[in-house]
């Protein structure tokens, strides 16, 4: 089993997989999306690797830290959860965001993700419970506040951004800070926009 890789991207696919080059063997490595989007080719990285394997398929998912891998696993074990719909969970909320969510039940950190309905939000939350290691309260940042909710273009250009490998907060904070521009812009314009105030 592999358990970690260490090399250079050697290629970022469509497929929401990395080539990972380890002395000259490129291994296939399915990411979550924020990993994804910011990795470039000839980039050297690190990840904690969980090897997936059934009688038809063998994959490996690669994550930035162990306390993620930790929580794929974890996620893997409840009902109706597996790796494709465990890594875009982890897409959206990292290890740490995770744990805090499940404390605190926090039934809307867990909505919008693609594939995630009510039934498994409540199966995460039941079947996580002391799972998970959430940062002390006296270590936790102060919740940040309810980003408002996008509307027409701006909800377009957010899920542009979510696809590209951002966090949604992220996205939807770069958006809010933007001035709304005169005029009728383009979702490409305002997408170059949000690109150049993430940076």
């Amino acid at each position: 089993m592999i358990g970690r890789l260490r090399g250079a991207v050697g290629a970022v696919q469509l497929d929401g997989t990395l080539i990972v080059d380890v002395s000259g063997v490129g291994y296939e490595v399915h990411v979550p999306l924020g990993t994804l989007g910011r990795a470039r080719e000839g980039d050297e990285l690190e990840l904690h690797v969980h090897t997936h394997a059934r009688e038809t398929e063998l994959a490996l998912y690669g994550f930035p830290t162990a306390e993620d891998k930790h929580a794929f696993r974890a996620l893997l074990g409840v009902s109706n959860v597996g790796p494709k719909l465990a890594l875009a969970i982890l897409g959206s909320l990292d290890a740490q965001a995770l744990a805090d969510a499940v404390t605190r039940q926090d039934r809307a950190a867990l909505k919008g993700i693609s594939g995630v309905g009510k039934k498994t939000i409540e199966r995460i939350l039941l079947d996580l419970g002391g799972k998970l290691v959430a940062p002390p309260p006296g270590l936790r940042a102060a919740p940040a506040a309810r980003p408002t909710t996008l509307s027409g273009p701006k909800a377009t250009v957010a899920g542009a951004l979510v696809s590209m490998g951002y966090k949604r907060a992220e996205a939807e904070r770069a958006l809010e800070s933007l001035e709304d521009a005169k005029g009728g812009e383009s979702v490409e314009a305002m997408l170059r926009r949000a690109l150049g105030a993430m940076r």
